[in-house]
């Protein structure tokens, strides 16, 4: 997260067994504390329903109905010639 302002953030009356169960937690996946709570809090507020671009170009191409065999005719008659660079003159 380079140049985004980091905030500190603390916990008060955190019960013994959850600190040691975080403990445990962190240990598990080889995080210091502080990182294993940072993942935890990170996954809670992350939004659920974000869809990668790849993912999207896929259910587009599966509704429309294309096939595998469709992608390799494209890609038979595709121009493989280097793409020129824009020219603003």
């Amino acid at each position: 997260m380079e140049g985004a302002a980091m905030t500190a953030v603390t916990i008060h009356d955190l019960p013994e067994e959850t600190h040691r169960a975080l403990e445990r937690r962190a240990a598990q996946n080889n995080r210091s504390m502080e990182a294993e709570m940072r993942a935890i809090l990170e996954a809670a507020v992350r939004p659920r329903d974000e869809v990668g671009l790849g993912t999207m170009l896929a259910e587009i191409s599966r509704r429309m109905g294309l096939t595998n065999a469709d992608v390799e005719a494209l890609e038979q008659v595709r121009d493989r010639k280097p793409a020129e660079p824009m020219r603003f003159e």
